[in-house]
């Protein structure tokens, strides 16, 4: 009798152990997997009030099964190694200045050469609809990562400690540049000398005066509060930089072709409230910058223009013909979509 009981206790155990197992698999199969978003913006920025609706728009429009967890303010990497985490899958999405991918892709550098496109409809239908941008963002799947849509920064500009009226007042200035030749050539063009270094070290290294200013978006000059370390803002825009939104090329081969298609969705609903967020909050943030005592001025642009004739005949003589397939396609869509 005590054997029997032993045998049935044993089944028992077994069916039961057997249950379980099912009933964890059946868990895990349905159970949400989290995906982390990894960006350097302030948690009050842009770049995070969009990583939120896209966040949200995955969820729905994977019914559950992908959950986005951001990482704001540099918290997992900076933008160069939030990048390099991309192609080894350690991050499952970034977004940069397109500068920031050039490391892997060399001719997206001639995305930042100065004064290509005017406006934001300008910028928009480059990035959107140019041929040449088109056939280089279709080059990055083999470099480990993909583009997804193209969120808003706007058009750089500078924060110094002292006034830019002009290139005269860049000379002997420091200023810290991210790891870009283009932007590079074209502060030295300018007459600065340049410092490379991760945003996230730039605050500090203005207030200590180890740099004398930072070039960036309005909306990354307010978000990182550069205003307050180098109170002088100068609306040059001399470079449109808007933020690719990119994904590990191996976490999107893990995606099944239906939630490709919603996390593609997801990302183009992003790109859409970040390009209006953007566009329509620039006015208020320069005033909110002008009352917690920045000076904000609009220089002569001309000066700044000729001082970077160079660098175009630089950007020839490394991409040859490249060049002038950007310069006229901005001049074709300059031509298209006039400024006001």
């Amino acid at each position: 009798m005590f054997k029997k009981l032993s045998r049935m206790t044993t089944g028992t155990l077994t069916a039961v152990a057997l249950l379980g197992t099912a009933m964890l698999t059946s868990g895990d199969a349905s159970a949400e997997k989290v995906l982390r978003f990894s960006h350097t913006d302030n948690p009050g920025g842009s770049r995070q009030a969009a990583a939120e609706v896209f966040a949200e728009k995955v969820s729905e429009y994977t019914q559950g099964r992908y959950k986005v967890r951001i990482y704001p303010a540099g918290q997992l990497a900076n933008d160069p190694k939030a990048i390099e985490q991309l192609q080894l899958g350690g991050v499952d999405f970034t977004v940069s200045a397109t500068g920031s991918y050039a490391t892997h892709q060399p001719s997206l550098n001639l995305t930042a050469m100065p004064f290509l496109v005017d406006t934001y409809e300008q910028g928009w239908e480059f990035y959107d609809n140019s041929a040449w941008m088109k056939a280089e963002f279709a080059k990055l799947p083999e470099k480990g990562f993909r583009v997804l849509s193209t969120w808003e920064a706007g058009f750089r500009s500078f924060t110094t400690s002292d006034p830019l009226a002009s290139p005269k007042d860049a000379e002997g200035k420091k200023m810290r540049v991210y790891p870009n030749d283009m932007i590079r050539w074209t502060m030295e063009a300018i007459g600065f000398q340049t410092v490379v270094m991760p945003i996230t070290d730039v605050y500090l290294s203005i207030q200590q005066g180890v740099v004398n200013g930072q070039e960036n978006p309005v909306d990354t000059i307010k978000s990182l509060r550069f205003y307050e370390v180098a109170p002088n803002v100068t609306l040059t825009r001399h470079v449109y930089s808007p933020l690719p939104l990119t994904v590990s090329e191996q976490t999107w081969q893990n995606f099944s072709p239906e939630d490709q298609a919603a996390v593609q969705k997801a990302a183009n609903e992003a790109s859409a409230f970040s390009r209006k967020l953007v566009r329509d909050s620039v006015n208020g943030q320069i005033e909110e910058m002008k009352k917690a005592g920045a000076t904000v001025s609009v220089p002569e642009i001309g000066p700044f223009r000729d001082s970077v004739q160079s660098v175009y005949e630089k950007a020839k003589g490394i991409y040859g013909d490249e060049v002038e397939k950007v310069l006229a396609d901005t001049a074709e869509i300059r031509k298209k979509l006039p400024a006001n």
